[in-house]
């Protein structure tokens, strides 16, 4: 089929190989502009443009989707089909119809479990035990169109939101294939989704990696992992950043001298720092990056400041 393919993230990257190595035809890549990045603030491209440029494929980076001109732009292109994988802009109906055949998505997760930005992040900071990837008909909703395909995987017990995120891309790939053949088939028939079973996954924002050491100790390890590497879970240390890299929940009666108020650092070891949570349990703090510092083992950041148990975190 004669394919548009919208993608912007890396998670995008195994679909679009998937797609060209099963001999579909890819008119173009739609793909966000560039922008700047990093402290440095140069413009670099978003991931997929490097990996379509290095195909050979055309590549657009309208600056809204929705614009008349780039709708034009897109009808031009005559797709029978058109695909779209982590391209961060939301299509109107007038992008949708575009193509025929319609447009078609891979989601990140299990709908109608966890629709919007953040599925991978959300999957694990939930205590979700699997969460697998979604193909459907794009409609005007937030991923609310109707199911094509999906296939599940469990969440590994201490795998963070980058390397669920990998494994997930990689499903992607080989499910739209299946998706579209079957949609040129006519061997698959989109089915509705129960509005009933519906939650939501919202963008992140850099306030949710602040750790509230209110929670318990278990919550707040799903958060370190579901928030790796972005937005991070931070706290403060005498008034400074500290990033969480790694941490482990354990039950712990007095993580700290007497009955400590959550966020107090208790024992200090060289297996790291116990910090006390909520219900009578502790994080332990395995590996941290302090404010403009690098990562390290939390065991070796405690000596180089000479933490001592009693101080409060955050």
């Amino acid at each position: 089929m004669r394919v548009v393919f919208l993608g912007s993230g890396s998670f995008a990257i195994p679909s679009l190989e998937a797609v060209l190595e099963a001999g579909h035809d890819v008119a173009a890549v739609v793909t966000q502009p560039d922008r700047e990045k990093g402290r440095g603030r140069e413009i670099a491209p978003p991931p997929l443009k490097p990996v379509a440029a290095a195909r050979g494929l055309k590549v657009l980076q309208p600056r809204r989707i929705r614009e008349p001109d780039s709708v034009a732009a897109l009808a031009a292109l005559r797709p029978e089909i058109q695909v779209v994988v982590a391209y961060g802009q939301i299509l109107p109906r007038t992008v949708i119809d575009v193509a025929p055949r319609g447009t078609v998505n891979v989601h990140g997760s299990l709908l109608p479990r966890l629709r919007g930005a953040a599925p991978v992040q959300w999957a694990i900071v939930n205590g979700e035990r699997e969460t697998g990837v979604t193909t459907m008909l794009i409609d005007e909703g937030l991923d609310t169109g109707p199911i094509l395909l999906s296939r599940a995987i469990p969440i590994g017990e201490d795998e963070t939101a980058d390397r669920l995120e990998g494994r997930l891309a990689r499903m992607g790939g080989p499910l739209l294939v299946e998706t579209l053949e079957g949609l040129r088939n006519g061997t698959l028939t989109p089915r509705p989704q129960d509005a009933a079973r519906a939650t939501l996954a919202p963008r992140l924002k850099k306030e949710d990696g602040l750790v509230d050491w209110r929670l318990p100790a278990d919550a707040l390890a799903r958060r370190v992992r579901g928030f790796h590497p972005w937005p991070g879970a931070h706290t403060s240390v005498r008034g400074r950043g500290l990033r969480i890299l790694r941490a482990r929940a354990e039950a712990s009666p007095d993580p700290a001298p007497g009955k400590a108020p959550p966020g107090t650092l208790g024992k200090i070891d060289r297996h790291g720092l116990l910090v006390a949570c909520a219900e009578g349990t502790a994080l332990r703090l395995l590996d941290v990056q302090p404010e403009s510092g690098k990562a390290m083992p939390a065991a070796a950041f405690a000596a180089g400041t000479r933490l001592q148990a009693g101080e409060r975190l955050g």
